[in-house]
């Protein structure tokens, strides 16, 4: 009797430790497709496309956190990701690492360009960027959601314009 109770005990054990593999399978594999997905944009976006942002990539109520304020939907996110087009030629963007669990996504990225357009009001300088930041996204029914931006603004400021000044943090701020 006591060996039928462990030999049950046991198979509930591995029954029940079954499901949540099947699961970390699952999701792992949903990552992958968010974070293939992302990074397909995001290539053809920085390469001219600008119709990669769209309702399938994006949802229509999309949120791109910023210091001066959140910029939400699709087409005032395509205008703001616009300044970087515009303010920059020579442009190289690796996303140097992806990951993800749940519902979000990190990216470590590095954008490199030429600044040679107005970029979010500064004008012009010739002068080259190499920047390096994390983002956090948020995926919501395999297309993205919110996006928030980490990176050293006074690094970009420097490159840009050799400026000094306070580094400006910005604070992560969750999805509700």
């Amino acid at each position: 009797m006591k060996n039928i109770f462990f030999i049950s005990l046991g198979i509930l054990f591995l029954g029940c430790s079954q499901a949540p593999r099947e699961n970390q399978n699952q999701l792992s594999e949903q990552i992958q497709i968010d974070v293939k997905m992302y990074s397909e944009l995001w290539d053809k976006f920085l390469s001219g496309d600008t119709n990669a942002i769209n309702n399938s990539t994006f949802t229509e109520d999309v949120v791109v956190v910023t210091e001066q304020g959140n910029i939400v939907g699709i087409d005032a996110v395509k205008e703001f990701y616009l300044n970087y087009l515009e303010g920059f030629s020579e442009i190289e963007f690796q996303i140097i690492d992806a990951f993800g669990r749940g519902d979000k996504l990190i990216k470590h990225y590095n954008f490199k360009g030429k600044h040679t357009g107005t970029f979010m009001g500064i004008p012009a300088t010739g002068n080259y960027l190499n920047l390096s930041g994390t983002t956090i996204v948020t995926m919501r029914e395999g297309r993205i959601a919110k996006e928030q931006d980490f990176f050293n603004m006074k690094s970009l400021l420097d490159q840009l314009q050799n400026s000094k000044g306070e580094v400006t943090v910005d604070e992560y701020q969750p999805i509700n």
